[in-house]
């Protein structure tokens, strides 16, 4: 079972490294990791999936709470909230190509961001199950290159 955390940590120096690296001593895979700075500049927000049953969850919960830099864990898999995914995805397109890659782009929302002699970039973002599909419709061209943010996720306001 994937399980989605959100940690408020110090904005400091090596918090990433150290939260990465006690993760993975303790045999746990971190499936997506996302962090950036709040509206507060000396914190910064952490968005971590783990997979595992509850006792895992448990124990990274634990061990992510010990750490001096870490304000707050919250596990809102079980919450009401909103995720987003980012991806840049680079595929090879003649002239032909992109006015079927532009009609998928407008389709799934995604915006062509870049446009080279042979190759489209495409920016999409969305829920990972979208940004799966668009990347799987997008093979067919051939994909150049790709990159992706990893899941960033909020809780809903009441």
């Amino acid at each position: 079972m994937r399980h989605l955390l959100s940690a408020l940590v110090q904005n400091v120096p090596g918090v990433l490294s150290h939260i990465a690296g006690m993760l993975a001593s303790r045999g746990y895979n971190i499936e997506s990791l996302a962090v950036g700075e709040t509206d507060n500049p000396e914190l910064s927000r952490m968005t971590i999936v783990v997979v595992g049953d509850d006792h895992v969850l448990e124990q990274v919960r634990k061990q992510l709470e010990k750490i001096v830099t870490v304000v707050r864990v919250m596990d809102i898999s079980a919450e009401d909230y909103v995720e987003r995914d980012l991806a840049l995805v680079r595929v090879k397109a003649d002239k032909k190509a992109r006015i079927e890659v532009r009609e998928l782009a407008d389709i799934f929302r995604a915006k062509i961001v870049d446009v080279g002699m042979d190759s489209v970039m495409l920016e999409i973002s969305g829920k990972e199950k979208k940004i799966e599909a668009f990347i799987e419709l997008m093979r067919p061209f051939g994909i150049l290159e790709m990159a992706r943010s990893g899941r960033i996720a909020m809780t809903r306001g009441q």
